[in-house]
């Protein structure tokens, strides 16, 4: 089965924060997918943390070798349906896209962010808690 990762997963399992366990276990056997927006997102998250002074500069290069070492399938995202999505739900583009992968790929979604899960719930996308 196919599962749609959100750049918050991707954070805590690269970061080795404590949800990274149960992301691992709910992920298992499954087939990550998402869109290619993701590698920015997650370029931008570690900038942002470096700005916060959260993580050094060699802690992110190494959190980037993690991420690009784990098997991610970009798919293609239909930009006008995430931009109606994006108005309807009332979120970014940014994360419309990942409710639009869900929604074309029929995947489930997991997320440990509270409002993208509960958007998702709201356009019937299953979600896999963790």
């Amino acid at each position: 089965m196919n599962v749609v990762v959100d750049r918050s997963v991707l954070i805590a399992v690269v970061l080795n924060e404590p949800e990274k366990e149960g992301i691992v276990r709910a992920t298992a056997g499954h087939s990550l997918i998402g869109p290619e927006s993701i590698r920015w997102e997650m370029g931008n998250a570690f900038s942002a943390m470096f700005k916060k002074r959260r993580i050094a500069l060699r802690q992110g290069q190494q959190a980037l070798a993690v991420f690009e070492s784990i098997p991610i399938r970009y798919v293609d995202v239909d930009l006008m349906h995430a931009l109606q999505l994006a108005h309807d739900v009332g979120i970014h583009a940014y994360d419309a896209y990942f409710l639009e992968c869900a929604l074309r790929h029929r995947a489930p979604l997991i997320s440990l962010d509270g409002l993208m899960v509960e958007k998702a719930k709201s356009l019937g996308i299953a979600t896999l808690e963790v």
